[in-house]
């Protein structure tokens, strides 16, 4: 089965004013459409056809550069859609609040952990909130497409929350104001989805 463009949950204009109308359009229907259409085609006729991109990605190290980078892109944004919605941000409750209260300290201290990730991160890439392997949580940042799933990543876990830091992400609405951005995205985090994410990776 070849992959296919994941459907937003919400309308493009949903977001705003936190994300604009014109770079959810571009984002999703261009920018990530075009990963799905090269991973296909960088997949065909071999054995990644008929793996989930979570299997691909965590043995990503077995493929070519252009199943890196797309099917990065695909993994990666297809997670982000679902980590906002409208009316969403607010705070992390129950189970999930109390274990960013045990690795940062608090909420305010994780934000500013994370925001520092993002906003540091040279060039394009992530930021990521992860669960490790012995289930506490850290932040960290990938490069390109990479992400904590694959078996080359610096930092390795299961990502619960991730922000795109490309570009193509923010630029229209944000310019070169990228510390702008991050802090816009806390309006539109969809912790319910965090939650869920965190429960499933323990």
């Amino acid at each position: 089965m070849a992959f296919e463009l994941p459907a937003l949950a919400y309308a493009p204009t949903a977001l705003e004013p936190h994300i604009d109308a014109r770079t959810m359009e571009i984002h999703h229907g261009k920018h990530h459409q075009a990963y799905v259409t090269n991973l296909n085609a960088a997949l065909a006729g071999t054995d990644g056809e008929k793996l989930s991109i979570e299997e691909i990605c965590k043995n990503i190290s077995k493929y070519p550069m252009p199943v890196r980078n797309n099917g990065g892109g695909h993994y990666n944004h297809s997670l982000f859609w679902t980590l906002m919605a409208p009316n969403a941000g607010g705070n992390p409750t129950g189970d999930l609040a109390a274990a960013i209260d045990k690795a940062f300290g608090n909420l305010d201290e994780f934000k500013k952990q994370f925001a520092t990730a993002a906003a540091t991160r040279f060039g394009s890439g992530w930021a990521w909130l992860c669960v490790k392997e012995d289930k506490s949580l850290c932040v960290c940042s990938t490069p390109n497409q990479d992400n904590p799933l694959m078996d080359i990543a610096e930092c390795k876990g299961t990502p619960i929350l991730a922000l795109d830091v490309w570009e193509h992400a923010y630029y229209l609405h944000y310019q070169n104001r990228r510390p702008d951005y991050v802090g816009a995205f806390w309006n539109v985090v969809n912790w319910n989805k965090v939650a869920e994410l965190y429960k499933n990776a323990m």
